[in-house]
């Protein structure tokens, strides 16, 4: 199991503080990809730019993808630019790998239709790892989900200490977040206008 595949599964059983949409668990998704590729050797973090290491693709499809869209020459990508670029459609590429591995179930039925189009995680091991991460509040994935808007940000910081590519890649996420969230309120009030004005004609 990987960090993302444990984002993806708390995303789904947790209730939010607020509505998350796909585009912020999107970008969190991608950065809890790159903190596991780092922890893993396959990437090297010098500053902000994502460099390649000298560990070999691990054997998880999505996470093998990751690291195969690697930009591999200078000038590399930011972390910035690697969250746009990776998370885009990430969560929904997610959610068919994990139905199609037997991690997520689609509920059937015109009853369970009618009250919910989201997947569900199936009780499986990998379920329990998460829930165990989660419960603990362990700070990778306490981290990325508050930057995902899936926990409030508690007043008292994680427990444990966060290694420096770590909380690059969990500040980049904030960031990118944030400006998500900025985009859509702005297109927001762009369309409300538009609309006004076609109703005032």
């Amino acid at each position: 199991m990987t960090t993302a595949q444990d984002l993806m599964i708390v995303s789904l059983d947790v209730a939010p503080p607020r509505p998350v949409e796909q585009g912020e668990l999107s970008l969190a998704l991608a950065g809890a990809e790159l903190i596991d590729l780092t922890e893993a050797g396959v990437v090297v973090l010098d500053g902000e730019r994502v460099t390649p290491g000298r560990a070999s693709a691990p054997a998880d499809r999505l996470l093998a993808d990751a690291a195969s869209s690697l930009v591999r020459r200078e000038p590399y990508e930011s972390v910035e630019e690697w969250l746009w670029r990776r998370g885009r459609g990430l969560a929904s590429a997610y959610t068919a790998r994990m139905e199609a591995d037997g991690l997520l179930t689609h509920p059937r039925g015109r009853w369970l239709a009618a009250r919910s189009d989201r997947s569900e995680a199936v009780d499986s091991p990998a379920r329990r790892r998460a829930a165990e991460r989660w419960a603990s509040a362990e700070p990778v994935l306490a981290g990325l989900a508050t930057t995902a808007g899936l926990r409030e940000e508690p007043g008292d910081g994680f427990p444990g200490p966060l290694t420096d590519p770590v909380a690059t890649v969990l500040a980049a996420v904030g960031d990118a977040v944030t400006e998500l969230t900025a985009v859509q309120q702005r297109r927001s009030v762009e369309d409300s206008a538009f609309d006004n004005v076609w109703r005032g004609l």
